[in-house]
């Protein structure tokens, strides 16, 4: 299979900083999706873009934001994060789905709270404790219910999916 462009690394520190400065608050350059659904994978677009600086403009299937109402249902959906992410071969973000132990800050976590392999709710990842690393040792921030450097196990949750971030297509 050709991919697209040149493979480029995921900014980690970027994606780092902008989650710790917008995690209690929100970008004016984004809506805020809170009222309607929930902005928790917004949030985590958001992450990704700064860690990336690429969209993909491909209709439907792409990954890209420039209002409210032109965006691509993968900028503010978890499954559709989550397909974008795995299966990209185009510009953009790409990456895979890992264990826990394989994981970095500034990937990305989803949690299904009503039923296995159903996911609702995208955090990315903002530090780690002291190996070995376990769900109670690895901190997020996540838009929604405002939350910054909170442990995985703050969410009673019944499945949960880590995404990589393996790097970026320009």
């Amino acid at each position: 299979m050709n991919l697209a462009g040149t493979t480029k690394e995921y900014d980690r520190s970027a994606a780092l900083a902008y989650a710790r400065r917008w995690a209690l608050s929100r970008n004016p350059a984004f809506f805020d999706y809170s009222e309607i659904g929930g902005d928790c994978t917004n949030f985590a677009s958001q992450v990704l873009y700064a860690g990336c600086g690429v969209m993909n403009f491909t209709q439907t299937y792409g990954w890209y934001y420039l209002n409210p109402n032109q965006k691509s249902p993968s900028w503010t959906g978890v499954p559709f994060l989550y397909q974008f992410l795995t299966e990209n071969r185009e510009k953009g973000p790409f990456g895979e789905q890992r264990e826990l132990k394989d994981l970095e800050v500034g990937d990305l976590i989803q949690l299904g709270f009503r039923k296995q392999g159903q996911f609702e709710h995208s955090l990315i990842i903002t530090k780690f404790g002291t190996p070995p690393i376990r769900p109670e040792k690895v901190y997020f921030a996540a838009h929604t219910q405002d939350l910054l450097d909170q442990k995985l196990t703050y969410y009673n949750f019944v499945d949960v999916r880590f995404i990589h971030i393996l790097g970026y297509r320009i």
